[in-house]
Order: structure tokens, then C-alpha cells, then sequence
């Protein structure tokens, strides 16, 4: 074989060479991806700390039963405005129930701090304390008791309307309490979105609340 015949031959060895050393590294690369990519179909957790995952543990209760709250006025509540606010705050806190367990799914958490599902609890506190410490843990986040329930269920026409916003005031202040707190701890920015609207929408709910209140 003559000289040139060589060096073309080991031209194409070297290149032969190549190709097949560079289909070897990209197949092991492929292959290391997929065997790592377990969770590929998992929604991203995103950066959270504990108090994301307690407002979200804390706040999904609390929406359910204000939308229990919400949904006993029709039929009961003797004014339009009542009934009115009572649908926006169903419409407004279904969804975000919906987001916060997303949230807590994607950051493998259980829905409540003791690792069962939420559920409506009415304040486990018990009525004296969410009527006496607004604003703090269990019953005191503002919610009602077992008997507030009963209560607001057994009233009707004014009776009803003034008893739902009285409790709804006090239960939304219970979630601002909640919401502010998260802006102050939280690290999650689409959880500190969802407390700000709570916050603004809460806010504005209340100021109308009493001012129903001061016409009963």
C-alpha cells in the first residue's frame, strides 16, 4: 500500500474513531438524564420555607369554611348585598383552595400539620377562644365553633344577615392575621401573591361588612 493510501486509511480510522466515541459519551449522557429523571412530571416546588407550608396548611381550612359561611346565605340572607358578597367570596376562595393544595402537593407536605387531610374543623379551639384571642392559633384565627355554625344555619332574614357579618368580620381577620404573617416569614413569591390578595381583598370585604353592619 503506498504512502498516501496510508494516511488516507488512517484518516478515515481516526474519524470512524471519533464518531463512535462521540455517539458512546452522548448515549451514556442520555442515559444518565432519563435514569435521574424521575420526577419530570412533578410540578416545580420553587423556593418555600415552614411558613409557606402553615399559611397554605392553615389558610386551605379556613377558605372552606368561608365558603360553608357563604354558601348558607341563599335562602336565608334578607338582603341582595348579603347574598351578593356571599357568592364573590365563594368565587374568589373556591380556586385558591385549589392553588394551595397544588402548592403543598408540589412541595411534598400533607395538607395539615398533623399529616391528615384538612377538613372543616369550626375552630378547634372552640368558640371562647376564637371569640376571645382573634387573630391567634386554632379557634382563634377567627373561626367559628361548632355553635356559631349551628347558630348562623338556625337564623334567617335580618337575624342571619346581621350574624354572618359579624362572624364573616371576625373570620377575615383572622385570615389578614394569617396572610401577614406569611409576607413577613414566607419565602415564596407566589405564596406572598396569594396573601396579598387576601389581605386587599379581605380588607376591602370587611370595611363593607361593617358597614352593613352599622344599617342592621
Amino acid at each position: 500500500m503506498s504512502s498516501i493510501k496510508r494516511a488516507g486509511h488512517r484518516r478515515r480510522l481516526a474519524v470512524a474513531g471519533a464518531i463512535t466515541a462521540s455517539a458512546l459519551l452522548l448515549t451514556a449522557c442520555g442515559g444518565e438524564e432519563h435514569s435521574g429523571d424521575h420526577g419530570g412530571d412533578k410540578p416545580a416546588a420553587g423556593a418555600f420555607n415552614d411558613a409557606d407550608v402553615a399559611f397554605a396548611q392553615g389558610m386551605i381550612p379556613h377558605h372552606e369554611q368561608a365558603v360553608e359561611m357563604s354558601a348558607l346565605a341563599d335562602g336565608r340572607a334578607s338582603g341582595a348585598e348579603i347574598k351578593t358578597l356571599a357568592a364573590e367570596i365563594e368565587k374568589a376562595q373556591d380556586p385558591e383552595i385549589t392553588t394551595m393544595r397544588s402548592w403543598l402537593k408540589a412541595w411534598g407536605e400533607p395538607e395539615s400539620a398533623d399529616g391528615s387531610k384538612t377538613g372543616m374543623d369550626h375552630g378547634s379551639g372552640g368558640s371562647h377562644g376564637a371569640e376571645d384571642s382573634p387573630g391567634g392559633s386554632g379557634g382563634a384565627d377567627g373561626m367559628m365553633s361548632d355553635q356559631d355554625l349551628a347558630d348562623l344555619t338556625a337564623a334567617k332574614g335580618v337575624d342571619f344577615d346581621r350574624k354572618f357579618a359579624e362572624l364573616m368580620i371576625r373570620h377575615h381577620d383572622g385570615a389578614i392575621a394569617m396572610a401577614r404573617d406569611q409576607r413577613k416569614n414566607g419565602e415564596s413569591g407566589k405564596v406572598k401573591k396569594l396573601a396579598a390578595d387576601v389581605i386587599k381583598a379581605q380588607t376591602a370585604e370587611v370595611e363593607q361588612l361593617n358597614t352593613l353592619l352599622d344599617r342592621l
